[in-house]
């Protein structure tokens, strides 16, 4: 059965423009230099870029090194995480087992996972196969993420299905858009509970093999394909360091299906014209039917066009599908996703009226790069005026830097540990162990004088906790690489007694992946 969108469709009507090979300013020099400059200016290591356009691949390269301070250079068969541009394969996957007949997605998920339930009993019963993936929950944007990030967090994804009853909606179901991760994990193991396998297995099996995607991998990389392997690297005081705890490509993730996967861009060249080819690749394999494609690329959720969309690419109408980020770009209409993890950061970009596709891969999280690079090669295909998108990205960054540097009021320099202040009781009252329903135990220590704060779960958030005022302290993780600082504030009650926690972000900089304001621990033990 064809689903119904729930808000309107959007028709997309392109401009009257010149031939393609009239009018393109793509040339490969031209991105070379661009690619080069970009990384140069970014700090970024390296990156692979990809274009195909009416079913020929232009570009497939890669440029820079995989690690930094290391020569070996990124080629198209150098693997990268690619985020949460894994969605498309989530939605693919579904849509394989829809045409077979096997659900669609009007299904209502409790029916094939009885063990599923969120926070209201009647949204509950009413959450379909769609709901999962289009970000229209009710939850908070980025609810649940600590029990994923940064990894390992140490959840199962029995874990993280149960937990989802404990966190509170923020607006009504199907009334908000709100990114969500969790509810593709719940999509993925709705694909293992009707095939008997699990969703790794399914997406290598039934989308990666049939494709010939030899250096694409849903689950964990096997031994003898581990080399030429993209490090994750970040900015530590403007130093490009790797980022040890991401160099997980010989690990399953329990967060597979929301954006585990690691590819090449070769082989993502192969996956983009078969979407464009509405499911069936350039050796006629079909993967899924064209109308399953219409039906991810319709829009499901609508989104906000920001000032700088509208600016800079004459953005009208926005929304979300099904795994898919769907807007009008200049008079067509553009289908497209980005992917971030620390370090590892992917864009890929479909103008279906152009047939065009691009694909970004970068090894550092520079979103400024990642939008300079994907900008600009696409605009290289529409009869537009070009846009200096290098020249935009280092004005936004820069504008960027200021804003936090007027915000911080905890440090004058970024990265810089806070002064220790002083707080209302002694150190020792705050100590105890801490429970929240979802995300479980963290440990309050005194240790030389030092308050440590150490997650029982999510064995990365351990650091120090610093006295700022009253009783709250900021958390300054030990890996400076998370970016996750937080502060707490102690819960007291009536007596002066410390009964609970609570946190938030240190900083609007900080990922919102970070969401610390779904907690409420309650004091267990002293």
């Amino acid at each position: 059965m064809k689903i119904l969108p729930l808000i309107f469709t959007v028709a997309f009507l392109p401009l009257t423009h010149m031939s393609y090979a009239q009018k393109t300013q793509f040339n490969v020099d031209k991105v070379d230099r661009l690619v080069q400059k970009t990384l140069s200016t970014f700090k970024v290591p390296g990156a692979a870029v990809g274009v195909i356009k009416d079913g020929k691949v232009l570009l497939n390269k890669g440029y820079g090194v995989q690690e930094v301070n290391k020569p070996e250079r990124v080629d198209q068969h150098t693997l990268f995480k690619i985020a949460s541009t894994t969605k498309a394969f989530n939605s693919a996957a579904l849509a394989i087992l829809i045409d077979q007949g096997k659900l669609s997605w009007e299904s209502k998920v409790v029916d094939i996972l009885p063990n599923f339930a969120l926070y209201d009993d009647w949204v509950t019963k009413e959450f379909t196969i769609a709901d999962l993936l289009t970000h229209r929950s009710g939850l908070a944007r980025f609810a649940g993420d600590l029990m994923l990030w940064p990894e390992p967090a140490g959840f199962s994804r029995t874990e993280i299905i149960n937990n989802l009853k404990f966190l509170k909606p923020a607006s009504g179901f199907r009334s908000e858009y709100a990114y969500d991760n969790l509810l593709y994990i719940v999509a993925g193991e709705v694909v293992a509970k009707i095939t008997g396998m699990s969703w790794e297995q399914f997406v290598e099996q039934n989308i990666m093999a049939p494709l010939g995607m030899e250096r694409c991998f849903a689950g964990a990389v096997p031994q003898q394909q581990m080399t030429n392997i993209a490090q994750p690297h970040g900015l530590i005081n403007e130093s490009v360091e790797v980022i040890k705890r991401n160099q997980t490509y010989h690990k399953q993730s329990v967060m597979a299906a929301a954006g585990g996967i690691k590819c090449s861009v070769n082989d993502l060249l192969t996956w983009v014209d078969t979407q464009l080819n509405r499911g069936v690749s350039a050796e006629g394999v079909k993967l899924f039917s064209a109308e399953q494609s219409e039906i991810m690329w319709t829009p499901h959720t609508i989104l906000s066009v920001s000032e700088n969309e509208k600016k800079y690419d004459n953005t009208n109408f926005k929304s979300y599908g099904l795994g898919w980020g769907l807007a009008d770009m200049h008079g067509y209409k553009r289908v497209s996703h980005t992917g971030t993890l620390s370090g590892n950061l992917a864009y890929i970009t479909l103008i279906p009226e152009l047939d065009l596709g691009v694909i970004v891969l970068i090894n550092q999280s520079s979103y400024y790069a990642r939008s300079t690079l994907m900008n600009s090669i696409v605009q290289m295909f529409m009869d537009i005026e070009q846009q200096d998108w290098l020249a935009i990205q280092v004005a936004r960054q820069q504008k960027r830097r200021e804003k936090l540097q007027a915000e911080n009021a905890f440090t004058s320099e970024p990265n810089t540990k806070p002064q220790r202040k002083s707080v209302s009781l002694p150190l020792a009252s705050y100590a105890g162990i801490y429970q929240d329903p979802w995300f479980g135990q963290v440990k309050i220590s005194l240790e030389n004088e030092q308050l440590k704060f150490q997650s029982l779960k999510s064995k990365k958030l351990v650091g120090e906790m610093l006295e700022h005022k009253d009783h709250q302290f900021i958390v300054w993780y030990d890996d400076r690489s998370l970016e996750g600082d937080a502060m707490a504030r102690f819960v007291i009650d009536s007596n002066g007694k410390v009964t609970g926690l609570m946190m938030e972000r240190l900083h609007n900089n900080i990922d919102a992946s970070f969401d610390y304001d779904d907690l409420n621990f309650r004091r267990i033990t002293e």
